[in-house]
């Protein structure tokens, strides 16, 4: 790139000759189990898909999760640690009717895209060897494309409503005020394009979340799991209704709800195992969104509805953690050592 120019040093400690640190482990683990999960779900919803354009999304999809899990089975060969069991053939049949209408399939791409892309780019700063650092950063290439063609027939198809519309600023201006941070009394200011777009972007995430939660509850075969999805589906509806109050009140539009794209298929796709682990993944995302949102809030109100939903979701996410111990599905990741255990022998 010729706006950066080159730095000449030694590569030997870059190289791939370098061992593997938490931060190589824990990634790469991460990264491989959440992808089997994505690889069994897309290829169950490949049996049931009519839209080319939709299908071919799904095969990008695919695509991506054996590019993923095939290179880090390789760094996992070579450094000879074990490859995670993670989500396999038995964790689906894709002989099961159809649970979901084609249109659910482009908004559950892009949720679960955004989900892989928050974990490849917290990884690409923090990972030292080069060769896992160029892996983190195609995956972060990839799915970025595949955001964007999934974004584009979201659009084509008008299956999305657009972002709000806010005024272009006339001239630079700056905060004067105290009151600025005011959100329950006084005088409240209107929202900002960072808060705006921050609900509108939990709003999005939370209504597929919602839907995903309704068909899980729909087809899960272990009455404790099954009240633990409804539960997640009233926790994302008051989350979502929260954060649609916000929008409403400055007359801003918002995402509609795509309930009515999960059939009435009672018959399951899934494991329970897995559509556990589904959520816990995805409920642990939605907390980092939360904190994000809350990072760049500057109204007293909205931040504390951010911390309201960020506290049901820890607790949801604790419990759902327990579920998966308490069944054996929950996998080890890579830790360190127990120094008082060693010291005891």
């Amino acid at each position: 790139m010729d706006l950066l120019k080159p730095i000449n040093i030694s590569a030997s400690k870059l190289s791939p000759e370098y061992p593997f640190t938490a931060v190589e482990m824990g990634k790469l683990w991460a990264t491989y189990v959440g992808n089997s999960m994505s690889n069994q779900i897309l290829k169950y919803f490949l049996q049931h898909v009519e839209d080319e354009h939709i299908k071919t999304l799904l095969e990008n999809g695919l695509n991506l999760t054996v590019d993923f899990m095939t290179t880090i089975e390789k760094f996992f060969t070579k450094e000879n640690f074990p490859i995670p069991i993670g989500y396999t053939d038995e964790d689906v049949n894709l002989g099961s009717p159809r649970l979901f209408e084609d249109q659910f399939y482009v908004h559950y791409l892009k949720y679960a895209s955004k989900a892989g892309l928050s974990l490849y780019a917290i990884a690409i700063p923090i990972v030292m060897r080069e060769d896992i650092r160029e892996f983190f950063i195609h995956c972060n290439t990839c799915t970025t494309i595949l955001l964007g063609q999934i974004n584009n027939v979201l659009i084509e198809k008008g299956f999305i409503m657009m972002p709000p519309n806010i005024p272009v600023p006339s001239k630079v201006d700056f905060i004067q005020k105290e009151n600025y941070l005011n959100g329950f009394f006084g005088n409240v200011r209107e929202m900002h394009a960072l808060e705006i777009i921050h609900l509108y972007d939990n709003i999005e995430n939370n209504i597929t979340s919602k839907a995903l939660l309704i068909a899980f509850s729909q087809v899960s075969k272990k009455e404790k799991v099954r009240n633990y999805f409804l539960r997640g589906k009233e926790i994302t509806d008051k989350e979502v209704q929260r954060f649609q109050d916000k929008l409403h009140k400055e007359n801003l539009p918002f995402p509609s709800q795509i309930d009515h794209l999960v059939t009435t298929s009672t018959f399951s796709p899934f494991s329970d195992k897995i559509m556990v682990f589904h959520k816990v993944d995805m409920f642990s995302i939605k907390m980092r969104a939360f904190g994000n949102s809350m990072s760049v809030n500057g109204r007293r109100d909205l931040g504390l509805a951010y911390m309201k939903s960020l506290a049901e979701v820890s607790l949801f996410v604790e419990d759902g953690a327990n579920i998966l111990i308490e069944n054996g599905w929950m996998e080890q990741p890579p830790k360190s050592v127990d120094r008082e255990y060693l010291a005891s022998k």
